[in-house]
């Protein structure tokens, strides 16, 4: 008899994507919380690898901003080496203030996920977010109203990062989680209503199904991947139109930048911004909006102080971003 159907749905995912890795380079790993979601993509891994001649390994972080985090690091250690995952690696990491507690923590969990993947010559990183949390994701972009690529979601993979659940509910994979028989800890910031996430997922997402009828959450993922690929043949055209009206090092030539649509030139003048130095984290629409009118309303207005000590001026005819090493 086989598995559970639950289970064998994850194994299938991850199959899939350790067949598209191929034979390239080190372990692949699992970033594994202890949750459920990722405790039943390690046992899906520990399951497929060696079938595929693949060693894989594991990678748990430890974000010290709860009691007991080593020690829950340390078990979830354990419970991935006794799924004989190898090498398995508990990482540390530091967690300060910057962009509120969740941004924070991501960036620190990627930093260390990065430095793990190196040192351990690691091809891929298998991460556990299922559709629910696209549709989570979806959702927190349109309520901060964000542009076409924010609301394309997370993509199934990007550079070493790969979710092989993002086409599985949570339901299904927290059903392989309990068929393994393994033990699995629930976050307790995950029902915090302090977290955006939590409140979509336990008040926003429920309320819609409520009035709108079940299938909310597929309905946002089937969304997300129509608008990434919007999303992606714009970017592709912006890079393109980037190169035309490139004239030098933070130079554009602003009648190439006035002849193209306003979606493509948007793209184009948030690329120069942050290559210019701006902060992807604190340049907003409001920003790009107002570099747009240097290129389509001006009128002899003076430079534009951008986040980062970035300014942007308009000058016979060219448009110049530089660092700007005067204050204010």
């Amino acid at each position: 008899m086989g598995p559970p159907p639950e289970v064998a749905a994850v194994r299938l995912a991850v199959r899939r994507v350790l067949a598209e890795l191929g034979g390239r380079g080190g372990p692949v790993l699992v970033a594994c919380s202890g949750g459920p979601d990722s405790v039943a993509l390690a046992a899906a891994l520990a399951f497929e690898a060696p079938r595929a001649g693949r060693p894989a390994g594991a990678v748990t972080v430890d974000h010290g901003l709860q009691p007991g985090s080593a020690e829950r690091a340390a078990a979830i250690a354990e419970t991935l080496g006794g799924l004989e995952l190898d090498p398995v690696e508990v990482v540390t990491v530091s967690v300060d203030a910057a962009g509120g507690p969740e941004a924070a923590a991501r960036h620190a969990r990627y930093r260390a996920l990065d430095e793990a993947a190196e040192r351990l010559g690691a091809p891929a990183v298998l991460l556990g977010h299922t559709l629910d949390d696209q549709a989570e994701t979806v959702l927190l972009g349109l309520a901060r109203g964000s542009g076409a690529r924010s609301l394309a979601g997370m993509p199934v993979s990007r550079g070493r990062y790969l979710r092989p659940l993002l086409g599985l509910d949570r339901a299904t994979v927290r059903a392989a989680a309990w068929a393994s028989g393994l033990p699995v800890w629930e976050d307790p910031h995950n029902a915090d209503p302090a977290f955006g996430r939590a409140r979509v997922r336990h008040d926003v997402l429920p309320a819609m199904e409520k009035a709108l009828g079940p299938g909310v959450p597929e309905a946002l993922a089937r969304t997300a991947a129509l608008v990434r690929a919007d999303a992606d043949a714009l970017d592709g055209w912006a890079a393109a139109a980037h190169e035309s009206a490139a004239a030098g090092s933070g130079v554009l030539t602003v009648a190439v930048l006035a002849e193209l649509p306003e979606a493509v030139r948007s793209r184009v003048l948030r690329r120069a911004a942050l290559d210019a130095g701006a902060p992807g984290t604190d340049l907003n629409a409001r920003h790009v909006a107002e570099l747009d009118r240097l290129v389509t309303d001006w009128h002899g207005q003076g430079p534009l102080h951008l986040p980062g000590r970035v300014r942007a001026a308009r000058d016979r005819g060219m448009l110049h971003l530089s660092a700007d090493d005067q204050p204010g």
